[in-house]
C-alpha cells in the first residue's frame, strides 16, 4: 500500500473507531436502561443486568458498524476537502477511482468484522441470552409465589396463597385472571403445586372451583374440578424447553440443518437456506455504504461553502439503500424461494457507486470565455 493509501486508510480507521465507540455507547446505554428497569423491577441483581447487557453487545455492534463506517468516510473526505488536501491530491493526478482504492479496502475490512459478528459472535451471544432468560423466568415464577400476600405477576393477574407447606404445596390457593375484558376467571383451590415441564412451569390445582364471568350479559359459569393445570410459564414469558430460534444457531448449522434442528426450530430447510443467505449478504452493506458515500462526495468541484450538497446526496443514498434492504427482507420472509434478492441491495448500491465515480472522473470540457470585439 502506497503512502497516499496508507494516509487515507489511517484517517478512515481513526474516525471509524471514534464514531463506532460513540454510536455503540449510545445504543448500548439505551438498551441497558430498558433492561435495567425490567430486571431490577423483577428483583434481579445488578450483576444479572450487566450480564444481559453484555450479551446484547455483539448484536448492537453489528447494527452500528455500517453507519459508523459511512459517517467516518463522510467526515474524512469532507475534512480533506476543507483542508485543501483533496484538491492537492487531485491536482497531482489522483482520479476518483485512484482515491477510492483505500476506501474500498476500508469497507472490505468492516465487512470482514461484520462477517465474524454475523456468523459466530451474534448467534453465540443470542443462544446464551436465551438460556439466561429462561433461567431468570423460572426464578421469577417461583419468587412470585409468596404466602400471605397478593401478588401481581402480570397485568390482570392476581395470586394469593395462604401458606406454603414444607413439601412445597400451595395451600388455599387463589388466582384471578382478568386479562380479557369480556371474560374473567377466578380459580380457588384447596392446594396447588408448581410442576416443571418441557414447555415451562405448570401450576396444578387440586379440589377447587373455576368461576367464569362473561360480558355482556353478566353470565356466571361455575366449574368444579378435582385437578386443573394452569400454564403459568406462558404467563411469565417462559420459553418451551428445547425450542431454538434461527438467530441462535451458527451459520454452519444452517447450511445442512439436521432433523433435530428443524424440529427444535419448527422451520424448514428452505427457510434455513434463506436465513443463511441473509447473513452472507448483511456484511456486504458496509463496503457499499462506504463507497456510496465516497462517490457522492467526489461530485462537483471545490467550494468555499463546503460539501453540504454532496453530503445530503450521500445521506439520501444511504436511506434509499436501507429502505431497499428492508423491502427485500419483507419479501423473502413471505417467500423463501426469493433468497437471491438478499444480494440485490448490495448489487444495486455497488452499481450506483460505480456510476457516480465514473461521472465524477469523466473529463470536463472547459468552455472559453467569449472575446469581446471592440468597435472599429
Amino acid at each position: 500500500m502506497k503512502q497516499l493509501d496508507r494516509y487515507l486508510f489511517s484517517r478512515l480507521m481513526a474516525l471509524f473507531g471514534f464514531f463506532a465507540l460513540v454510536l455503540v455507547s449510545v445504543y448500548w446505554v439505551n438498551r441497558a436502561v430498558s433492561l435495567f428497569d425490567k430486571l431490577i423491577g423483577d428483583g434481579q441483581t445488578a450483576w444479572v443486568v450487566l450480564e444481559f447487557t453484555l450479551l446484547t453487545l455483539p448484536n448492537v455492534i453489528r447494527l452500528v458498524l455500517p453507519v459508523a463506517a459511512f459517517a467516518a468516510t463522510i467526515y474524512a473526505v469532507n475534512r480533506l476537502s476543507a483542508d485543501s488536501e483533496l484538491v492537492v491530491m487531485q491536482a497531482t493526478g489522483a482520479s476518483p477511482w485512484r482515491l477510492a482504492r483505500p476506501v474500498a479496502v476500508f469497507g472490505l475490512l468492516i465487512a470482514a468484522l461484520m462477517a465474524v459478528l454475523v456468523h459466530v459472535l451474534v448467534p453465540v451471544s443470542r443462544a446464551k441470552l436465551a438460556e439466561r432468560q429462561a433461567e431468570v423466568s423460572e426464578n421469577i415464577t417461583a419468587r412470585v409465589l409468596v404466602e400471605g400476600s397478593f401478588q401481581h405477576p402480570a397485568p390482570g393477574i392476581t395470586i394469593y396463597i395462604r401458606a406454603i407447606s414444607d413439601r412445597g404445596e400451595l395451600l388455599d390457593f387463589f388466582l384471578s385472571d382478568a386479562r380479557e375484558p369480556q371474560e374473567q376467571t377466578t380459580y380457588v383451590a384447596e392446594r396447588a403445586v408448581l410442576v416443571p415441564s418441557a414447555s415451562g412451569p405448570k401450576l396444578v390445582m387440586f379440589d377447587g372451583t373455576a368461576q367464569t364471568l362473561r360480558n355482556p350479559g353478566e353470565n356466571l359459569a361455575l366449574t368444579r374440578f378435582t385437578d386443573l393445570t394452569y400454564d403459568i410459564g406462558a404467563l411469565m414469558g417462559a420459553r418451551a424447553e428445547g425450542h431454538i430460534d434461527w438467530d441462535e444457531l451458527p451459520s454452519q448449522d444452517l447450511l445442512f440443518p439436521s432433523d433435530e434442528i428443524l424440529t427444535a426450530t419448527g422451520g424448514t430447510k428452505p427457510e434455513a437456506f434463506r436465513i443463511l443467505n441473509e447473513r452472507v449478504a448483511q456484511p456486504l452493506i458496509a463496503p457499499v455504504a462506504v463507497l456510496l458515500g465516497f462517490a457522492a462526495l467526489m461530485l462537483g468541484s471545490f467550494s468555499r461553502f463546503g460539501m453540504w450538497r454532496q453530503i445530503t446526496l450521500a445521506v439520501i443514498g444511504l436511506i434509499v439503500l436501507q429502505m431497499l434492504a428492508n423491502t427485500v427482507d419483507s419479501a423473502m420472509q413471505r417467500n423463501n424461494a426469493l433468497w437471491p434478492l438478499a444480494y440485490l441491495p448490495a448489487l444495486i448500491g455497488t452499481s450506483v457507486a460505480g456510476l457516480v465515480l465514473w461521472w465524477a472522473a469523466r473529463p470536463r470540457r472547459i468552455r472559453p470565455h467569449p472575446v469581446r470585439r471592440s468597435a472599429a
